[in-house]
Order: structure tokens, then C-alpha cells, then sequence
């Protein structure tokens, strides 16, 4: 004996465009419809535009799961059996669920489908759009440079001692300096911003030229310098903080520096020696210490220099040096401070002409 109840027919379609498009859809996911039924669907659908649009705005959403990688749509499909599964146990008359489901419910049950399908869908697709389409690691040895040019078209050059992570997304690019500089020639994508984090800052371009240092083992150097060659950058904490700091827009020619924890100072023009000198292998000091200058050069290789007077190591250097020949360094400084160099086993200390 069938103890089946016995099937309704189906509920007439809404009126409403989205919850009949959303009915039928529904329906005719479940299998082939009757002729009856079927002739009733192309009635419904030719009679508007307004339908036409609105069954394809839901066939669309479906097509789209179809793009999600393997195990994201089979994890969203599974999620989607369990939820069936879990309504057809509550329901007090169990049906077959996609077939039947107007006949049973036809208001509760196509809103609860179709909240289900738009906010599974969409979650199913933002967490497809926040997947990296392209990771790598880029990392430069001591006296060392780089060119990179990445997938979509933009440039990075890596100085020496620099480690640059770069991570691009669908709809956003972005690049993790956690030490050293970097030029950034970036390829304009208005729909794609591009963000540089380093340190406590964030550095966020559409297309331009700009520069980025952060080298917080260097003495006088802790904090991050952005210098614009071209276009205009964003500069901001990379967390706002709960005074909520605002950003700063620099454009070409413009510099700004932070301290470590991100507070900005002023802008400033960019000096006459231009963005970036080591690109043309050149160390730009302006009324520089004399103990800074030397960790500056000690990124680029061994310097066998020291100082230990304190009086001496604050002596201020100026000029823009090839730092491969830091013999030349060596010969000009007694010509320009009360220094002289005292040979000690290989090395040299850069001691006071008093003593």
C-alpha cells in the first residue's frame, strides 16, 4: 500500500518577477517538467522582459558556483545537501524538496531558497575572489639588486638586503616589504588597487612610480620613507589606530617619512640627487652622522670602517657616493672633517685629528 500522501499540483507562479523567475528556477533544476508545465514556463517567460531578466539573473548566479575552484564548490555543495537534507527532516510532510518545494512552501520555502543560494553564492564567491591569483617571494642579498616584472604589468626593482611578498588577488595587488627598498613602477588599474605594507604603514597606488624604504636595523633609518617619482600614492598607518589617523596623498616630487610606529611627518620636496640614486648605484647622505652613514654603507657590502668616539661618529657627511668604491669615501673624508683613518689589522678607525 502506498502510504506516500498524495503530490499537489504547483502553486501558481508570483507575480512578483524575482519570486516567480526564483520559482520556476527551482522547479526545473529538479528535472524535466510536464509539457503542461513546461508550456506554462515559455507563457510566463515571453510575456515580459522583465521575467526573461530575471530568470537569467538567476541562471547566471548558478553559473557562476561552475567557476569556483573544485574543493570550494564541492564544500558549497555538500553545505547546500546539508541544509536540504536538515529541512526536509523538519518538514512535517516530507517531499521531494527542489520538485515540490513551491507546492509545500511557496512563500516560506523560496525565500528561505533563495537566501540561501544568494548568500552561499555570494560567500562561496567573495571567498573565490579573496584567492591569490599569484604569490612569490622575492629576496635580495647583500649587495645584490633585483628586477621583477609581475603577471599583470607592474615593475618592482629590489635594492640590496630587500624581501619583498608580493600577493595578487582578482580585485586588489598587494606587496609586503618587510625590510629594505624598492622602486615600484605600478601598471594602472583603477579596478585593482595596489598596497604596499611596511612597517606600521600602508601605501596604496592605482598606477604611478614611487619608492618605498623601511630598514629598521638601520641606525637614523627605522622608520618608512615614500618618495612619489610619478602619479600620486596614499600614505596611512596600515591599522588606524583609535585617534584615527588621517592619510596623506603625496604626488610627484612630494617625500614624507614615519617613525617605527607610523606617526607621519611633513611632506617635503624630494632632494636634487632624485628618488631612489641607488638605482644608478649611488648613497645620497644630506647633513648625515658619520656612524649612520657608515651602516648605510655596510647593506652594501663589508666596509672595514669604525668609529667608537661618540664625537665623532655625529660629524655630519653631505654628497652622493658609489657605494662598491668606498676607497674613494675613505681618501675624501680626512679632507673634509677633523678625522684621520688609523690602520687596525684590515680595518680602519676613523679617529679625531687631536689625537
Amino acid at each position: 500500500m502506498n502510504t506516500q500522501p498524495p503530490a499537489q499540483p504547483p502553486a501558481a507562479p508570483s507575480t512578483h518577477p524575482d519570486e516567480a523567475a526564483l520559482d520556476w528556477f527551482v522547479r526545473r533544476t529538479g528535472g524535466p517538467l510536464e509539457a503542461s508545465d513546461e508550456a506554462a514556463f515559455q507563457a510566463w517567460l515571453t510575456a515580459d522582459d522583465a521575467h526573461d531578466a530575471a530568470f537569467a539573473r538567476h541562471q547566471n548566479d548558478w553559473r557562476r558556483l561552475d567557476e569556483l575552484p573544485a574543493d570550494g564548490l564541492r564544500t558549497l555543495r555538500q553545505n547546500l545537501a546539508n541544509d536540504k537534507a536538515a529541512a526536509a527532516r523538519a518538514a512535517p510532510r516530507p517531499r521531494a524538496w527542489w520538485r515540490d518545494l513551491s507546492a509545500w512552501a511557496p512563500q516560506g520555502a523560496l525565500a528561505a531558497v533563495a537566501l540561501m543560494v544568494s548568500c552561499g553564492g555570494y560567500l562561496a564567491w567573495s571567498l573565490w575572489q579573496q584567492q591569490p591569483v599569484f604569490e612569490q617571494s622575492f629576496a635580495t642579498a647583500r649587495g645584490q639588486q633585483l628586477e621583477v616584472v609581475l603577471p599583470e604589468g607592474s615593475r618592482l626593482r629590489l635594492d640590496t638586503l630587500t624581501n619583498a611578498d608580493v600577493t595578487l588577488y582578482r580585485e586588489r595587488r598587494e606587496v609586503r616589504l618587510p625590510q629594505g627598498q624598492a622602486m615600484f613602477q605600478v601598471k594602472g588599474d583603477p579596478g585593482r588597487p595596489f598596497d604596499v605594507l611596511a612597517g606600521p604603514l600602508r601605501i596604496t597606488v592605482v598606477g604611478t612610480r614611487f619608492s618605498v624604504r623601511y630598514t629598521p636595523g638601520v641606525p637614523g633609518r627605522t622608520g618608512v620613507h615614500v618618495a612619489v617619482e610619478e602619479g600620486r600614492v596614499r600614505v596611512a598607518r596600515a591599522e588606524r589606530s583609535a585617534a584615527g589617523d588621517s592619510a596623506v596623498e603625496l604626488v610627484a616630487g612630494q617625500q614624507i617619512a614615519s617613525d617605527m610606529a607610523g606617526l607621519l611627518g611633513a611632506v617635503s620636496a624630494v632632494p636634487a640627487t632624485g628618488i631612489a640614486p641607488w638605482r644608478d648605484s649611488r648613497v645620497s647622505f644630506d647633513n648625515t652622522p658619520l656612524d649612520q652613514a657608515l651602516a648605510e654603507f655596510e647593506r652594501y657590502g663589508p666596509v672595514h670602517l669604525k668609529v667608537s668616539e661618540p664625537a665623532v661618529a655625529a660629524l655630519r657627511v653631505t654628497g652622493t657616493f658609489d657605494p662598491r668604491r668606498l676607497d674613494n669615501f675613505s681618501r675624501m673624508l680626512p679632507q673634509v672633517l677633523p678625522v684621520r683613518l688609523r690602520e687596525q689589522g684590515g680595518e680602519a678607525e676613523i679617529i679625531s685629528v687631536s689625537h
